[in-house]
């Protein structure tokens, strides 16, 4: 959101001393893992400065609490299947073949050939637990598979977001002609305490308050931002709608996006389209907001209980967004891109023995953590890793490191540097973006003759191969066998939310756009 692109009032440092050599954290003892992914979640809080009017005091307490603020993470991919298929095995969608949301991992043999994240942790001596969506989810057999075979310990999501279903859409839009999840906003018709994220930051202050035998992996998926934006009340009325900032827009900004026939590659988006012609624009920015207070709470829950906990001072925290999100920015909504808005998205990493908060601006990537959380841990990092430690970034954050490889679909990549971002499609179509003098990527570099150079020293980031689509999810295997003893292993596929409408919307959008 350019007229907010600012460096933040924090107070840092260049150096981040960390007290720790062999995966102890400072009482000699062995570290534990909170893990938080938040889904659709962009930079639009307080710490990374996306939008000052957001108000996240629990994430930039986190923040400002002797951790690190990775103000420049790229993901995998923007959407979410193959983002966090990625980062959760460590490998990058073009070798697994996972590249949109209709893909289940588990059917790319490359994917399945490695250990994810928590079975990692696990098979090395830690007692992985998780609730709330961490992997994406797919049906199998009639029933729900979100991951829960990669966990010592896995806890089905209960609670929801319900509304008055009468008054859809509740936005008061036409939504006619628009695909993926119901572009919609509005106050649930229960209190925070009943809804889903909630329940879930609940269940892991409960975890926290028990004895672990073990080190723990303790994972936490929070849904929203994620539409529909429903949320209570109260997150609504912490802004008010006429004072709303809203991005700045350039409607001409994709006319020098050129296939190379010379057709304009892309269009607005349906989403866009009707909110422009409802004039809610401020709408739309506060509803998002409003989950995004929504989501902070939550956090701030966990970190309440973590900070009370005898596991204060020898846990490891992650929090990051699984990807970015337009609001109105390249005249769209949602994500599947290569552009900054839709790619960009939060990291914060806390280490016991951080004696300092900091803020790094190199370019890293999801890719890059589960090397890290290995690292750092005193594990030996696995050999399938496409990502590197970022450990050297956690110590001396101003050290050089490396540009950054974003794939949205087959053969669509995006190559990120500190300066430059360079995108290529597979029907040929390339971009060129000058972060230093254009960081909202309006103005297509191309064409000028004079970052050849540069474009051709982008290029070599590209994969050398990229993997064949895997199939869809599919029925080849069943996940009965991983139920409890009670039989309620399970969310009950009648009764859970499986946003259908977002495979329709990962298809409808390759259909358009070369995807």
């Amino acid at each position: 959101m350019n007229i907010f692109k600012k460096i933040i009032g924090l107070s840092f440092v260049g150096c981040v001393p960390l007290a720790m050599s062999s995966g102890q954290s400072p009482d000699g003892g062995k570290m534990n893992v909170l893990f938080i992914a938040v889904d659709d979640l962009n930079d639009w809080i307080g710490c990374f400065g996306g939008n000052p009017q957001v108000k996240t005091p629990n994430i930039d307490r986190l923040a400002r609490n002797n951790s690190m603020i990775m103000m420049n993470t790229q993901c995998p991919s923007s959407v979410s299947c193959p983002s966090r298929s990625a980062f959760l095995t460590g490998l990058r969608p073009s070798t697994t073949g996972v590249y949109q949301n209709t893909q289940n991992l588990r059917d790319s043999r490359i994917a399945m050939g490695v250990p994810t994240l928590p079975q990692y942790f696990s098979r090395n001596g830690y007692f992985t637990l998780s609730t709330g969506k961490i992997f994406h989810k797919h049906q199998v057999n009639g029933e729900q598979d979100a991951g829960q075979w990669a966990f010592d310990l896995w806890q089905k999501e209960s609670g929801g977001f319900p509304i008055d279903k009468s008054k859809v859409p509740m936005s008061g839009m036409d939504v006619t002609g628009t695909v993926g999840t119901l572009m919609d906003w509005g106050p649930t018709s229960v209190g925070k305490e009943e809804t889903q994220d909630w329940i879930s930051a609940q269940w892991v202050v409960k975890q926290l308050q028990q004895d672990f035998e073990k080190p723990f992996f303790m994972m936490l998926g929070i849904s929203k931002p994620h539409l529909t934006w429903y949320v209570p009340q109260e997150y609504f009325d912490r802004y008010d709608l006429s004072s709303i900032i809203v991005p700045d827009i350039h409607e001409d900004d994709l006319d020098d996006i050129l296939t190379p026939d010379g057709k304009k590659k892309f269009e607005e988006s349906a989403d866009y389209r009707i909110i422009k012609q409802a004039g809610k624009f401020k709408d739309a920015a506060r509803a998002y907001m409003a989950c995004i207070s929504y989501v902070d709470d939550c956090i701030g829950l966990v970190l309440d209980a973590l900070e009370n906990s005898k596991y204060k001072d020898n846990t490891i925290i992650v929090l990051l967004g699984d990807h970015g999100w337009f609001l109105g920015e390249k005249m769209r909504y949602r994500k599947t891109f290569l552009w900054e808005e839709s790619i960009r998205s939060p990291l914060i990493i806390k280490v016991p023995g951080m004696t300092r908060t900091s803020q790094c601006t190199r370019i890293v990537n999801f890719m890059d953590l589960y090397p890290t959380l290995a690292d750092l841990c005193g594990l030996p990092v696995p050999y399938h890793c496409e990502g590197r430690s970022i450990v050297p970034l956690l110590k001396n954050p101003a050290k050089k490191w490396y540009p950054s490889l974003t794939t949205m679909g087959y053969r669509n990549h995006s190559v990120r540097s500190e300066q430059f971002r360079y995108n290529c499609y597979e029907d040929g179509t390339e971009e060129l973006y000058d972060h230093y003098a254009d960081p909202m990527e309006w103005n297509n570099l191309i064409k000028d003759p004079n970052y050849k150079k540069v474009v051709r020293k982008l290029r070599a980031f590209l994969p050398e191969t990229d993997a064949a689509p895997s199939p869809g999810s599919s029925d080849q295997q069943s996940i009965a066998s991983n139920k409890n003893d009670d039989g309620n292993y399970f969310t009950d596929p009648s009764k859970i939310y499986i946003n259908e409408e977002d495979l329709e919307y990962s298809i409808t959008v390759r259909g358009q756009n070369n995807y």
